[in-house]
């Protein structure tokens, strides 16, 4: 029964999406519609909508799982998360208008060169492919065990029926689309998130002022970690890791930043980032919030804590121990999340790899849209090749396991922008692919060494590290000439 009222749902809502983008591609379905929305898209439009696509289904899942391993130390990211916003907004914004970019890899080529150019937009597609598999395999592998087993259904038909439905809707205009159906599936999650938190502190009978105090006396509600330099947890770590985990999957991101690039000016997209900066804090905490009232009814209702954080709300919500009205709200606030994410994905992969590897700005316009089409599809195909590969490994925590990849592939893209930014050297562009390529894999190497040698892991703060070896990487390389002027 409950597998059926969650194939309901996602009908009712996938057919909503669909009308949302037969209405926006009637007119507008060239590629500087599905590239950049003619550069129409009112930017507090965008700016609901990232919140959507920046939290995801991995976040509605695996945060308020977090509460169960780490409490709510989460928070010391997100503050730092806050940070990285403003330094996007101030600092890159103004960057990729004045240079009026499309792909904002373009301005390594202009910076440092051809070699430069490609190696950043080879990482960020490897980086967002895997990141955005990651998100989506979260959703399908719930589906498939709330809903589809119970058919027989392979989970490899959930996935690539998953990646079918995103195609449909986006095919046609892409981010201009986008940014109408992100917003609407943000505000779905965000409804959802809020009825789910009716619903739970229904359930324990608890008005506001209860559930305030249930998560203050909570022993999961610790927030800062100040005493222990060893712990994953620590603030400063944490902290700081947020600053750059934001700048690199945000302000270096052709996905987020292709929405940014849809405003219609600078300043418009300066304010979308501060909205959308200013929402990622409240948002998070009432996900934690919700993960420490889970806990409690846990308790209460003598219901099993499963092993892994990621199944605490899936168990309650799918599971119908609150029954069928939190179902269908957590069945919207996930595939709004799963789609949200994935949908501008695709679309972000599809522009990068068109215009930054495939050149199709030299082709004709007719040519461009074909290439543009095709190229879709496959990284479509290449999607659900990767959820598989997700399926099979069974990650413990992916969000976890997202950042720890952001880690290693974005950490190239970090000291590549940094350099081009921030120094007025030249390094020898055939070079740089193989200090890109060796950065993280000494970054790995050290982590090892030094678990073996002293205990220590290195968490988030990985990318920093990253960043920082291919940084003085390109430095060596480097010829002293005068920087130029993008």
């Amino acid at each position: 029964m409950n597998g059926i009222f969650i194939l309901i749902t996602i009908i009712i809502y996938f057919g909503i999406l669909l009308g949302i983008s037969r209405i926006t591609a009637r007119r507008h379905s060239d590629n500087d519609a599905f590239f950049r929305g003619n550069r129409q898209s009112p930017w507090y439009i965008v700016s609901f909508g990232m919140i959507g696509a920046s939290l995801s289904g991995v976040t509605f899942v695996s945060v308020p799982g977090m509460v169960k391993n780490i409490d709510m130390t989460y928070m010391q990211t997100c503050m730092g998360f806050f940070v990285g916003y403003l330094i996007i907004a101030h600092v890159l914004l103004p960057l990729y208008y004045k240079l009026n970019l499309t792909s904002i890899y373009t301005y390594l080529g202009q910076r440092i060169g051809r070699y430069s150019y490609k190696t950043g937009a080879s990482f960020f597609l490897i980086s967002k492919m895997l990141g955005a598999a990651a998100r989506l395999y979260l959703v399908c592998i719930i589906l498939q065990h709330y809903v589809f087993d119970d058919y027989n259904i392979p989970f490899a038909v959930t996935a690539i029926g998953t990646v079918l439905l995103i195609w449909l809707y986006t095919h046609k205009s892409g981010i201009r689309t986008i940014v109408w159906t992100d917003s609407l599936q943000t505000l779905c999650l965000l409804l959802a998130l809020g009825l789910i938190l009716y619903n739970v502190a229904d359930k324990l009978n608890l008005n506001v002022g209860g559930v305030i105090d249930t998560i203050k006396n909570s022993s999961e509600s610790r927030i800062f970690v100040f005493d222990d330099w060893q712990s994953k947890q620590n603030f400063f770590k944490q902290f700081f890791s947020g600053i750059f985990i934001t700048i690199v999957m945000t302000g270096l991101d052709q996905d987020m930043m292709q929405k940014n690039l849809s405003c219609r000016n600078l300043k418009e997209a300066q304010k979308n980032m501060y909205c959308y900066g200013i929402s990622f804090v409240p948002v998070n905490l009432l996900f934690l919030s919700l993960g420490i009232l889970l806990m409690v009814a846990a308790t209460q209702m003598n219901v099993a804590i499963p092993a892994k954080g990621d199944d605490l709300l899936p168990m309650f919500a799918a599971g119908g121990h609150l029954g069928y009205a939190v179902l269908v709200f957590f069945t919207i606030g996930i595939i709004a999340a799963a789609f949200s994410s994935a949908d501008s994905a695709l679309a972000a992969l599809t522009t990068s790899f068109c215009i930054d590897i495939l050149n199709t700005d030299k082709y004709s316009e007719k040519k461009a849209e074909r290439v543009r089409k095709i190229t879709h599809l496959g990284i479509s195909i290449v999607f659900v090749a990767c959820i598989l590969i997700f399926e099979a490994i069974d990650s413990q925590s992916v969000i976890d396991t997202i950042y720890t990849l952001a880690s290693y592939t974005y950490g190239p893209l970090l000291g590549l922008f940094c350099f081009g930014l921030f120094t007025q050297l030249r390094p020898r562009d055939k070079y740089v692919p193989y200090i890109a390529i060796l950065s993280p894999a000494i970054c790995y190497i050290i982590d090892i060494l030094t678990f073996n040698a002293t205990g220590y892991k290195f968490g988030y703060e990985m990318l920093m590290f990253n960043g920082f070896l291919t940084f003085m990487g390109l430095a060596a390389l480097s010829l002293r000439k005068k920087r130029v002027s993008c």
